[in-house]
């Protein structure tokens, strides 16, 4: 997960929501957002 650039992670985490995937891995991408206090939260509402 670390390997992931920020914009990779906010894209990705922002795609998981989309599309609905398992809410398992949306958990996962939304603790590294956290971890690296980015508010994904106020991203996923202006997407």
């Amino acid at each position: 997960m670390e390997q992931l650039s920020d914009e990779l992670l906010l894209d990705a985490y922002i795609a998981a929501n989309k599309y609905n995937l398992e809410p398992e891995f949306i958990e996962m991408l939304k603790a590294e957002l956290l971890r690296r206090q980015i508010s994904p939260d106020a991203y996923r509402n202006s997407a």
